[in-house]
């Protein structure tokens, strides 16, 4: 009889639930992506041009150009490394590859910022260059 009592008390063990990770970070001020979702779209064509006006002290705005520096950075280094594999067959395949990604990323990111979404591209979203918190 006590064998069964153990057996019930490991099988009603408490389950231990992990946290829930979310990639979209919280942007408290709704004012602040009404008046800078312009600068922010914009971000994704030059991510310079926020950092120059008063758009630099928006966190949605400077999360958007931190977003186009990483996608710049992620397109650059694709296309040399595909340029440098180009001699191998590999480099051909990859070469349309990087170009369609980051056309898809770059898109993704342009629809974010028109809405006024601060969620992380794919992959590539979770580094933080400009936007350290």
């Amino acid at each position: 009889m006590e064998e069964n009592t153990q057996e019930e008390v490991q099988q009603e063990a408490p389950q231990v639930e992990e946290p829930s990770v979310t990639t979209e970070p919280v942007v408290s001020d709704d004012a602040d992506v009404e008046k800078n979702k312009g600068m922010a779209i914009l971000a994704y064509f030059l991510f310079f041009i926020p950092m120059l006006t008063d758009a630099k002290n928006s966190k949605f705005a400077m999360f958007h150009a931190n977003q186009s520096l990483v996608l710049l950075i992620f397109s650059t280094v694709g296309w040399i490394v595909s340029s440098m594999l180009a001699f191998i067959l590999i480099g051909f395949l990859l070469m349309p590859l990087v170009g369609i990604v980051s056309l898809v990323f770059w898109i993704m990111g342009i629809i974010n910022a028109a809405t006024g979404k601060t969620k992380e591209l794919p992959l590539i979203g979770g580094i933080h260059i400009l936007d350290k918190e």
